[in-house]
This record gives C-alpha cells, structure tokens and sequence, in this order.
C-alpha cells in the first residue's frame, strides 16, 4: 500500500481519542450518498416520465402527417387535397424509413346519450390501413376496429375511449348521436343534423386526451360528418422515431404542395417544458452535492487542526509538502468514492422497486399517464457518478494546500 493511501485511510478510520474525525468523515461520506440518491432518482423519474408520455402518444398518433391543403386557383375553383389516397398511401410507403401508411380526415362533432353529451374529436380512419401507424388495435378493450364499418342495415360504427363511454355510460351495441355544422338546408339557412352512429368498440390508448376526447368511425361516414369528399391527410409511421424529422424534411423538399408535420412538432411545447422541469430539478437537486462538498471541506480542515502534530513529524521526518497534499486529497477523494458507490447502488435499487411495485402515482388530468416508471439511463448514471467524484476532488483542494504549507516548527512549538 502506498504511504500516502495508508495515512489517509488511517486518519478515515481514527481511534478512541480520533473517533471525532471518523465521524465527521462518515457524515461527509453519508452526504456525498445522499446527494447522488436524490440526484439519480430525480433524473430517472424525469426521463420516466418523458419515456412514458412519448411512447403513450407515438401509440396513439402516427409520426409523421401528410397534408395537401385546398386552395382556390385562379377560376376559382378548389384544387389540391388528396384524391386517391390508395395511391399516395402506395408512394409513401416507398420512401425510406417509413414502414406504414393511413388516411385520416380529421373534425369535431358533439357526441350525445342519455346519460350525457360532450364534444369530441372525430378521425375518420381506414380500418385496414390504421393499425399500421398506431396502436388502436391492440388497445381495443372490446369489439373490433374493423366494426366501423357498417353493415347493410346497421348504423355506421364508432369507437369510443373508455373515458368516454364511462362519462357517457354507452357500452357496445348503444347508439349515440353526433351533432356537427353539416346539416340540412332550410330558407333559413343550414341546419345541424344529428346523425346516429353505433358503439363498434370501446378502446384505451393510456392517455387521457385520446380515450377521453376521441372518436374513431369509417372514412365515408367521416366525409359527410366533416362535409368533405377527400381524405384530407395521410399518416405514416417510420422505423426510428428520432429520424422523423428527417423523413418528413425529405418528404416536404420533394413534394410540393404538401405540408407535412412530425410528433416532434406537434409535441414541442410539452416535451420542451419537460425538459426545462428536468434541468432545474437536476439544478435544485445538484445543489446537494454542493453541501456534501462544504461537509468534506469542513472536515478535512478539521482534520487538519487535529493532526497538525503529525503533519509537522511527518515533515520532520523528510516528508515533503506534495506527499503531505496528497494524503488530504486521497482522504477526500476516497469519502467522495465511498459515498457515490454506495449512493449509487442505493439509488438503482430504489428506482427498480418503485418500477417494480408501481409505488408513484401522479395526477392523470395533469400528466396524462397514472403511473411513472424510474428509468435510470447509464449516460445520467456515469454523469452522477462522475460529478459527484469530482467535486468531491474539488473539495479537497484546498485543505490539502493548508496542510501541505504547516510550519512543522510552529505546529512542534508547543508540544
């Protein structure tokens, strides 16, 4: 063992009368722990919860959208939309990355039953051709998707989130009314007419806005109900959702006339205020550590009152000032090793039990998921690790200098 290691693990592990600087070592080591628990289980229900919302909303919506809007040209007549959607859905499936392609129209309607009435949003869909971009599939909790459709004498069909029918109080088989601005014409004008719609199935898609405020029904019902004749938007879905933004780049460089948009854009607000919450909670939170560094540097100056006798025999003796520095600097590097280890697989602990057994719960209405797993990323956990190692370096800087410049003459004067 090396001089300098051996003096500083004897002065960590003091006895009898020394007892006092081994405990103020283990309060510095147990804050050095704490500080990286808290660190590591912070970020880790950030970047769960970032997770969670990501995959919750790439289920329920597709990762690029394709639109050609109507315009008026010069004889003022509408052109553009997407008329063949068969073939556009056939033309985009060929570009790369992209592994699925659906029609959508997309419209409002005012949703009714017996027990209730509420206002939702309505996605005509392609019942073959839909599960390719998102999850309505596998999220269906009863009947089938394929029910839209309507049989010949059958109301057309809708699916509804299982919020919904719950506030609604429908099951499958119930008829409910939409209500949208494509009515009749009278001498006074148009008039809304309801339209009955059969509950086809009931789905959970895990996120409150969909399964509380969406409705799926069949692209002609959609048409008449939205008072259009064309789809008015094609859905894809890629292979890598970091490289959506890049295909939906190509795509609109390629195309023109087209407007297309990614989950990314159509989620910056949410997940830019996720990850300022992440930063100032890492923020607030890394503080801690800075106390741990002001707890090792109190201590090591501390010690160095206590042990300026040996200092000065140490110096006596032939040891020089850099030796003597080192000695500081490995007490306090190895406080700042003990306590990161051990905070470190404490922290990993914790965050697979509350995975585990699910033991965080967080508003819906204000997340729109339940419940958080702790994801601990290793970039997040070698950044802690690594930090907290080094401050805990830092700290040790300057009591090692004090040590290193004693007088041993004035430290032995009184001896």
């Amino acid at each position: 063992m090396r001089f300098e290691l051996f003096i500083a693990l004897r002065y960590l592990l003091a006895r009898r009368k020394q007892t006092f600087i081994s405990v103020i070592s283990l309060i510095s080591t147990i804050g050095v722990g704490i500080g990286v628990i808290a660190l590591i289980v912070a970020l880790a229900l950030m970047t769960g919860l970032q997770g969670e919302l990501r995959d919750r909303i790439l289920g329920s919506m597709a990762h690029i959208y394709v639109e050609k809007p109507t315009v008026l040209n010069q004889a003022g007549e509408a052109v553009g939309g997407i008329e063949d959607y068969n073939a556009e859905v056939a033309e985009l499936l060929k570009v790369p990355r992209v592994r699925g392609a659906a029609p959508a129209i997309l419209g409002k309607a005012l949703i009714s039953s017996p027990s209730g009435k509420t206002v939702i949003t309505i996605k005509g869909i392609d019942p073959a051709l839909e599960p390719t971009v998102t999850d309505i599939k596998t999220a269906m909790q009863s009947g089938s998707v394929d029910d839209v459709v309507a049989a010949e004498g059958e109301f057309p069909g809708i699916l509804l989130g299982q919020q919904l029918s719950n506030a609604l109080r429908v099951t499958v088989g119930d008829t409910v009314q939409l209500l949208t601005d494509q009515g009749t014409l009278s001498p006074g004008g148009v008039l809304p007419r309801s339209r009955p719609a059969r509950v086809a199935g009931i789905f959970s898609l895990g996120l409150q806005e969909f399964d509380a405020e969406w409705g799926f029904i069949s692209l002609p019902f959609a048409q008449r109900l939205v008072g259009v004749d064309q789809v008015t938007m094609i859905q894809l879905r890629v292979d890598d959702i970091n490289a959506a933004p890049q295909v939906a780049d190509a795509i609109e460089a390629e195309r023109a006339g087209y407007r297309v948009d990614d989950w990314t854009d159509l989620n910056a607000s949410l997940f830019s205020a996720l990850g300022l919450e992440k930063l100032g909670m890492s923020i607030a939170i890394g503080l801690i550590m800075m106390v741990a560094a002001l707890q090792i540097v109190a201590s090591l100056i501390l010690l160095v009152m206590e042990k300026s006798r040996d200092i000065g025999i140490l110096k006596t003796m032939g040891t020089s000032p850099q030796r003597i520095s080192v000695i500081f600097m490995m007490q306090g590097t190895i406080i700042g090793l003990v306590g990161t280890t051990v905070g470190a697989v404490i922290a990993v602990v914790l965050c697979w039990v509350l995975t585990e057994y699910r033991l965080v719960n967080i508003p819906q209405d204000v997340y729109q998921v339940a419940y958080v797993p702790f994801i601990v990323r290793v970039d997040d956990l070698l950044t802690v690790v690594l930090s907290a190692i080094g401050v805990s370096f830092l700290a040790t800087i300057y009591p090692s200098r004090q040590a290193a410049r004693l007088d041993p003459v004035q430290a032995l004067r009184f001896e």
